[in-house]
């Protein structure tokens, strides 16, 4: 009853406001051109003296509603284009400014790239279209930092597992099957996985995204479930992937490194029609790389073709498709240890399967449809599909039990997956005005579907060979021991009776409206989403049915055009895929955030800061499975805690702070635990596989003028402190400390740059841990208590070269 009445308050609200506020009806609008006379779409046009941001259509056509007569300072930046900067004074009730012509700033941009004006690609002023919303970050009542493919590239980083999140505050990376999907952390939770504004989290996915299919990476905390599909209450992150753009263009990059590393990516941009009717957009990368480990590897291919169709000026008809494919030896890389983490005795390069191990092959498949059509100048309709068919075909090892002298007898298994996933959104985004209020109007649904099967049949209880041992160890198991495995029945079918089936569906419907008052000064954010979610378990008793609501209610107000304060109320409710270790369905799990926060852009908007405090409580917490007997053929589980409460304090910083000089930094505290729990021992325990403080520091430097010109420096820190893992009331986890360094030369469309990743050689670097207890069955064996844990790779290098045309 009170989220009705929450809703029937905004026509009161808009009243109010309406008759307290002078009428104010003046408009201003024009239509950016170049200097073909071909409009420019996606120019960002800022009010600068009020802070108010537009966008150019797909004519080019921008207007201010409800403006008062005076002097307005308008900026206008476009990718390709010089800023324009210009004057308007507001008398008559419409100023038509007519075509504005930018002229094409090509050899401008070469410059940018060489010459260090890296604001524009390290710091964005809005959020990517498929968030839906159309308000400029520095106005949104949440705190969302984004991440570029500049910034990817000058990082050298491959994928999605490989230091993004030193980028974002708070943002951790618990490794485990670092060859297949990310696991991030984040206000004390792991995140889902989102592509292009659609949840595509799964119970061992999604694949982790090539860096050479990404333009931008978004890290939104907090719920914020109304902008799309479902999302935790810690946040998420949502991968962009890259589309035409309109002008012809491309690149060419090839990497090499330590560990045997070969890459090569190509990017091409441009038109198939000259009429420009018709776009398109291919990104192709290949990779051979092994792993610090012996004999590990990762080989990667990745094919990403776009194609826009322009049906007319309003509508468009956009189709992608992704193909990714790996093969590797082992899906992880853990070590072993009786005697406690980061093992000294135990070589950086411990790799617990063998090199006659069949390898494991992973096939995945991704396909969109986006339809984009435009109603009047104030509404459009977005509609989208997507369809994943992911595959793949492994074995893997685990231990048994370890010995005191470092002995770990290991089972063999089989570890087939096949996932199948479908999606699909329908949005309708405008603005209005009732009296002099304006309504920046959202409305729309989605809907989801899916399945998981997984085959991890054990095929050896034991492999009938010496125990490997982690202190010594002596690789080389004949290939005769390994039994051929039997796939002629589909993955599907040889799962059936397991625990190992899952299948999710949900449909949702959500409306959100953002009104602006005081001169679009102030803005309520008022939001509503209805979720009915349903999963299948593996009996009709586990099946679950599941309804909510989920209201949202923010406040943003512009101090001034470079300054806004917010506060945030938003509701989370996530369905859950997968099952426990006894195939018992997860309950959806439910959540409350409440935050607030200040973000400041600096020196004309070329950097910007974020100040944020939230508390978020969490219902059904899911956690890794902490008793190892629920291990199953070397796979865990998770399970479900009571209740987490997570609070903290983030701190972000990113842009161009003086001439040349870049900086992405950032701080998060975090402070989360155990508030609720069947198990009253468990109540106060800090919540599994969080770090207290991180702190993250990427600076680059590059020379703007002399006979240096165009050379650069890079600079990296990374921390984490206070980590817990497992049951505990105390950080009983190693300190994270890693340093990198970077050297770097452009000129023209060349560059070649050089990282030396963990410059400081640290041996202790360690992303995920667990302790074993002995049972007494396996104490009778000689076995003991063991700890497993990834750690990172010892000192080790990457160069690139890349060609833009």
């Amino acid at each position: 009853m009170n989220k009705t009445l929450s809703f029937l308050a905004i026509p009161m609200i808009s009243s109010v406001f309406s008759v307290a506020q002078a009428q104010t009806n003046k408009i201003i609008e024009g239509i950016l051109i170049n200097e073909k006379s071909e409009p420019i779409t996606g120019a960002t046009v800022k009010l600068t003296n009020t802070g108010v941001t537009t966008s150019t259509d797909s004519e080019g056509h921008f207007a201010f509603h409800k403006l008062s007569s005076k002097t307005y300072h308008i900026e206008i930046k476009a990718i390709g284009y010089g800023k324009h900067t210009m004057e308007v004074n507001v008398k008559d009730e419409t100023t038509n400014l007519g075509p504005i012509i930018l002229k094409d700033q090509s050899q401008a941009i070469d410059e940018v790239a060489v010459y260090g004006k890296y604001y524009e690609h390290y710091k964005f002023d809005s959020i990517s279209g498929s968030l839906r919303l159309k308000t400029p970050i520095l106005e949104l009542p949440q705190n969302i930092q984004v991440i570029s493919s500049d910034l990817m590239a000058d990082q050298q980083v491959f994928d999605i597992v490989d230091g993004i999140t030193r980028n974002v505050s708070g943002a951790t990376r618990q490794g485990h099957w670092d060859n297949q999907y990310a696991n991030i952390r984040m206000r004390g939770s792991k995140i889902p996985a989102f592509r292009n504004g659609m949840n595509i989290e799964a119970s061992w996915g999604p694949t982790a995204e090539d860096a050479s299919m990404i333009e931008r990476i978004e890290f939104v905390k907090g719920p914020a479930g109304f902008m799309l599909a479902n999302g935790e209450p810690g946040g998420f992150y949502n991968v962009v992937t890259k589309k035409p753009t309109g002008n012809t263009k491309g690149s060419v990059t090839l990497n090499t490194g330590s560990f045997s590393t070969y890459r090569a990516a190509l990017d091409l941009d441009g038109k198939l029609r000259k009429d420009g009717k018709l776009l398109y957009r291919l990104n192709v990368a290949g990779q051979q790389k092994d792993f610090f480990t012996k004999y590990n590897y990762s080989n990667r291919l990745v094919i990403a073709p776009v194609v826009t169709y322009k049906v007319d000026s309003l509508t468009s008809l956009t189709f992608e498709y992704t193909y990714q494919g790996s093969s590797y030896l082992s899906n992880g890389n853990y070590t072993f240890s009786p005697k406690g983490f980061a093992d000294p005795g135990i070589s950086n390069d411990f790799f617990y399967g063998d090199p006659s191990m069949e390898p494991g092959k992973l096939r995945d498949h991704s396909a969109y449809i986006y339809l984009d059509h435009k109603l009047n100048e104030n509404w459009k309709l977005h509609a989208q599909m997507a369809y994943f068919n992911f595959d793949m075909q492994a074995t893997s090892t685990w231990l048994n039990y370890m010995k005191a002298n470092g002995d770990m007898p290991r089972y063999y298994s089989i570890g087939d997956e096949h996932g199948e996933n479908s999606f699909g959104q329908v949005s309708l985004n405008g603005e209005e005005y009732t009296g002099s209020v304006r309504h920046r109007i959202l409305v729309g649904a989605d809907y989801g579907n899916k399945k998981f099967w997984g085959d991890f049949r054990t095929i050896l209880d034991s492999i009938p060979s010496a125990p490997l041992n982690v202190y010594d160890p002596k690789y080389g198991i004949p290939g005769s021991v390994f039994p051929t495995l039997d796939r002629s029945q589909s993955v599907k079918v040889r799962a059936g009776g397991s625990n190992y089936v899952t299948s999710t569906n949900y449909m949702s419907f959500y409306a959100h409206d953002e009104l602006a008052f005081l001169e679009e000064k102030l803005r309520l954010s008022l939001g509503l989403r209805y979720t009915i979610n349903e999963t299948i378990g593996k009996t009709a008793a586990a099946d679950r049915t599941d309804k909510a609501f989920t209201p949202r209610v923010g406040l943003s107000y512009s101090i001034d055009k470079s300054m806004s304060v917010y506060g945030l109320f938003d509701q989370s409710f996530v369905p859950v895929a997968g099952t426990d270790w006894e195939g018992n369905t997860f309950k959806p799990i439910r959540g409350n955030d409440l935050e607030a926060g200040v973000k400041k852009e600096w020196m004309g908007g070329k950097w910007i800061s974020t100040l944020s405090a939230y508390t978020i409580a969490r219902k059904n917490a899911l956690v890794a499975d902490p008793d190892p007997s629920h291990v199953v053929n070397g796979v865990s589980f998770q399970t479900q805690l009571g209740e987490t409460r997570s609070k903290g304090i983030e701190f972000d910083v990113t842009g161009e702070i003086i001439r040349g000089l870049n900086v992405n930094a950032n701080y998060a505290l975090t402070d989360s635990k155990i508030s609720k729990d069947t198990k009253e021992e468990n109540i106060g325990n800090i919540t599994p596989n969080t770090a207290k403080h991180t702190a993250n520091a990427f600076v680059s430097y590059r020379i703007q003028d002399g006979k240096a010109r165009g050379l650069g420096f890079m600079g990296s820190v990374q921390g984490m402190f206070d980590r817990a893992v497992g049951t505990t009331k105390e950080s009983n986890f190693k300190n994270y400390l890693r340093t990198d360094a970077g050297i770097s030369y452009q000129k023209g469309k060349y560059s070649i740059s050089v990282v030396i990743n963990n410059l400081l050689d640290n041996r202790k670097l360690l992303t995920a841990g667990s302790i074993s207890k002995a049972s007494a069955a396996v104490q009778k064996l000689g076995g003991v208590d063991y700890y497993s844990y990834i750690v990172e790779a010892r000192r080790n290098f990457r160069m690139g070269v890349t060609y833009k045309f």
